[in-house]
């Protein structure tokens, strides 16, 4: 398959990028952190999430950061909805991209959102009508979709169930995640291919940390499968807090560095993303 022409980064690391430091980044720099991802020319950037404060204490902001965001209609801010609840919250904030969460693995699911898979799929179907309500893009997250840090190796077989299901709910993008690092190129074409007529190319999505420094090989064995949306965090910040031994995601910096040398396009600029990068390490590293 060609590679593509282009590619869309989607921004997570004022979301997954922070709830996993130690450090509690203030709302006024998170803030200032998203003006300038959005110099930088990134137009889809996650910024929150609506969980339980005291289940990610460094996301408690969420509602004050989507108050402050600049008013801009070029980008896409999104935010992380985990239940109904969540969902109300993210409503009154105004949100108008959610991300629904789940995984490839039972363990993993109810360590993270205190359900089963079945459970948090029935959830979803169940917030489907209040997001299409308030004409919101709706995206999942397949988490654990290689490796989980409890049960192992994940097969395909396991994922493309949840994939068809999450379809038929009727999501508008799905991203498959490597949570913990540990994939390689074979495990994404492997699941690309499991997943070939099941999940349109245009709606899937890969996230990938950076735990055993494959992330970019794995980047590039979904290119080669002719995916063009990439999830990255910049300064490589970030992990999931339910997932022992994760580590920070694919920096975006990075990710950008390797496609405009491959001349794959992406809009974003390269000393801005290092700029934004430096500041959010300078707040979380001091």
């Amino acid at each position: 398959m060609a590679l593509p022409s282009k590619v869309r980064i989607v921004e997570v690391g004022p979301r997954d990028g922070l709830q996993n430091e130690a450090t509690v980044v203030s709302t006024a720099d998170k803030v200032h952190f998203i003006e300038l991802l959005v110099d930088a020319g990134l137009r889809n950037i996650e910024v929150s999430s609506f969980v339980n404060p005291k289940r990610v204490p460094q996301l408690a902001d969420a509602s004050d950061v989507f108050a402050q965001l600049p008013r801009t209609a070029s980008v896409d801010f999104s935010a992380l909805v985990p239940n109904s609840k969540g969902m109300e919250r993210a409503i009154a904030a105004g949100v108008r991209s959610i991300a629904f969460f789940t995984a490839a693995s039972e363990t993993f699911t109810e360590k993270n959102i205190g359900m089963t898979i079945g459970e948090s799929l029935d959830e979803f179907r169940a917030m489907m009508p209040h997001a299409r309500a308030h004409n919101m893009h709706v995206r999942a997250y397949v988490s654990t979709a290689f490796v989980c840090p409890y049960e192992g190796a994940i097969a395909p077989a396991n994922v493309t169930p949840i994939v068809r299901e999450l379809l038929d709910i009727g999501v508008d993008e799905i991203s498959l995640g490597d949570t913990i690092g540990h994939a390689v190129p074979a495990d994404v074409d492997a699941l690309l291919s499991d997943l070939d007529g099941v999940l349109p190319i245009a709606k899937t999505a890969l996230h990938f940390h950076d735990t055993r420094g494959n992330a970019l090989d794995n980047v590039r064995a979904g290119l080669q499968r002719g995916v063009a949306i990439f999830d990255s965090s910049a300064g490589g910040t970030g992990g999931c807090p339910f997932a022992p031994g994760a580590t920070g995601n694919i920096a975006t910096e990075l990710v950008v560095r390797m496609l405009d040398g491959m001349r794959i396009a992406t809009d974003v600029n390269q000393a801005n993303i290092i700029a934004a990068a430096e500041f959010i390490r300078s707040k979380l590293f001091a």
